[in-house]
């Protein structure tokens, strides 16, 4: 089974198959990435016109899906039949065996799977993943998308700086279609060769480069009680963009990987940066956080932060404000 890099290289080298059955139970983007990138370049804009078919699978059959790709191309050389929402088709799927078999060579076909899986039983399953470009996606964990931004950018190109990477994901999340939309935003305003910045992102896109859950880490993590209670209230005037709970999480996820930094035997950069899980840039923050919290206030530290995530869903607490009860989580962290 190809990844999307094989497939999307393929298709830029002119190389193509008669069948791709693209998959994405939970992430879609890549699905959509190599439909659309199919549509857009294998044929020329008058080509389209005759050999290019749209379907859609809650108003086709898989006969009616069979016969458009069982025609011959007019005054092209292939004909191209894209199949999106085809997981309304699964009830049915099994009547393409015969043309996954034999298909036609000069058709390339196309199926765009969206929150389902494949059953792995299926004789067709068996026969995409044999002799088609059957494509699986899976989604990608928040600490593999800072890796997934630098490389998208860098094949247009650019270049980006790790704490922006961050600043994208901590925004966005792992919403890769949103993040790609960003990207070709950034792309369209900034000239080729030129490395994005946290000043460029937050220019372009409105993120702040001084106000985010990773300089809540680090004043936290070197005892900067002026800053950290900056970077709360700017959280507090902004709770749609930096909501609590996401706020909590990202503490809690901070403090836990303290206590598995102050137990690693090998604390170089590289191992370090592989152990937690977090880009080599952020590694030096672990290890100030480390001088200034042992493991015993580190989990003290995780208490806390738990105690404040109950008080902010109720749990003995008097309506207390987002504001106030990450300020006084502070208070706490760092006296």
């Amino acid at each position: 089974m190809k990844d999307f890099k094989s497939i999307l290289a393929d298709l830029d080298q002119g190389k193509f198959s008669p069948i791709y059955f693209l998959v994405g139970e939970k992430e879609t983007f890549f699905v959509d990435l190599i439909a659309n990138k199919i549509e857009q370049t294998v044929l020329s804009e008058e080509e389209k016109a005759f050999n290019q078919s749209i379907l859609y699978g809650k108003d086709v059959s898989i006969e009616d899906v069979i016969g458009q790709a069982k025609q011959y191309p007019m005054m092209a050389e292939h004909r191209v039949v894209i199949v999106r929402e085809a997981q309304e088709l699964m009830k049915t799927i099994e009547s393409l065996s015969s043309y996954v078999e034999q298909p036609q060579q000069s058709t390339i076909l196309v199926f765009c799977v969206k929150y389902k899986k494949m059953d792995g039983r299926l004789k067709v399953t068996k026969l995409l993943k044999k002799d088609a470009i059957y494509f699986e996606t899976k989604p990608l964990y928040d600490n593999q998308v800072p890796q997934w931004i630098s490389e998208t950018l860098s094949a247009s190109g650019y270049s980006i700086a790790p704490k922006a990477s961050e600043m994208l994901v901590e925004f966005l999340g792992n919403n890769l279609s949103l993040i790609y939309k960003e990207l070709e935003k950034l792309q369209y305003v900034i000239p080729r060769s030129t490395k994005i910045t946290p000043e460029l992102i937050e220019e372009n896109i409105g993120i702040s480069k001084d106000f985010n859950s990773f300089e809540l880490n680090k004043a936290i993590g070197i005892k900067d009680e002026v800053k950290a209670q900056q970077i709360v209230s700017y959280f507090a005037q902004n709770p749609k963009h930096h909501p609590l709970p996401l706020t909590i999480a990202t503490l809690n996820s901070f403090f836990n990987k303290l206590l598995r930094y102050h137990a690693l035997k090998d604390k170089s950069q590289y191992s370090a940066s592989k152990t937690l899980g977090v880009s080599p840039y952020f590694v030096k923050d672990y290890s100030f956080a480390a001088q200034k919290y042992s493991m015993k206030k580190s989990s003290q530290a995780i208490a806390l932060i738990r105690e404040v995530d109950m008080k902010s869903k109720g749990v003995k607490a008097n309506q207390i404000s987002s504001g106030d009860l990450l300020k006084e989580l502070l208070v706490k962290l760092m006296r």
